[in-house]
């Protein structure tokens, strides 16, 4: 990365612009629902960064000069809490983008940020996806940066793969699935990993119920034997004639 001057370090960057996580309740769920997945896909890699709706500065000392990408993630960064992201100060900067557009972000989505995307930041995939199909006609596109120009990628069965995250995205409904073309089976949301972590959690306390059962019940017999051996010492000892 280039060097920087070290006043532009005194800085004060702002970690919010003041605009909402998502226009509807649509958006604001999707965008954590993404963020989330992906966070799960990468959790035992401490060297893959992923983050939704967080300032992106990219020119050093311009607090204007920044981006707020829906859903991003970039391999080669430290996984670590961070209030901004300074792209000079970092390994590399985003190098997957999805964005989900609605009625106040889709020319931004289609102009503004596709060009900075591609021409400044230089991200490798930019996805698109139009959760309503409203604005945007396929609702889900998907760009790679090819030659310095962005390339369609083309769907496989439906799905557009990411190279940078080794998942397709899939349209279901108003809702964007990842799919893990590995296993064949979309990642699980948030709320399925914890039903399904819930129900392991079930299955676990239920079976340690019912091995404290059966050693309870193996005590029981053991000692229930104990008394019937000892019930027949006494028999057979009272029933010896005096003196043997």
């Amino acid at each position: 990365m280039a060097t920087v001057p070290s006043k532009s370090r005194t800085i004060v960057y702002p970690s919010r612009d003041g605009r909402p996580i998502g226009e509807t309740p649509v958006h604001r769920d999707l965008l954590v629902e993404l963020v989330h997945g992906l966070q799960r896909r990468f959790a035992g890699d401490p060297m893959v960064y992923v983050s939704g709706n967080m300032l992106v500065y990219y020119v050093p000392g311009d607090k204007r000069r920044h981006v707020s990408p829906d859903v991003w993630m970039a391999r080669g960064v430290p996984n670590r809490d961070r209030d901004y992201f300074l792209i000079w100060e970092e390994p590399r900067g985003p190098e997957m983008v999805i964005e989900l557009t609605s009625r106040s972000t889709r020319q931004e989505d289609l102009e503004k940020k596709f060009a900075l995307y591609r021409d400044v930041l230089r991200v490798s995939e930019y996805f698109l996806f139009d959760p309503r199909a409203e604005y945007l006609d396929p609702p889900l596109r998907g760009f790679r940066l090819i030659d310095g120009q962005y390339v369609p990628i083309q769907p496989i069965d439906g799905r557009f793969p990411s190279e940078v995250a080794g998942v397709h995205l899939v349209r279901d409904g108003q809702r964007l699935v990842l799919y893990d073309p590995v296993t064949r089976t979309r990642l699980l949301t948030v709320e399925e990993a914890l039903e399904r972590a819930d129900a392991a959690r079930q299955q676990a306390e239920a079976a340690r119920q019912n091995a404290e059962a059966q050693v309870r019940a193996q005590d029981e017999e053991l000692e229930r034997l104990r008394r019937q051996l000892d019930d027949l010492r006494r028999t057979e000892s009272s029933s010896r004639p005096a003196g043997e």
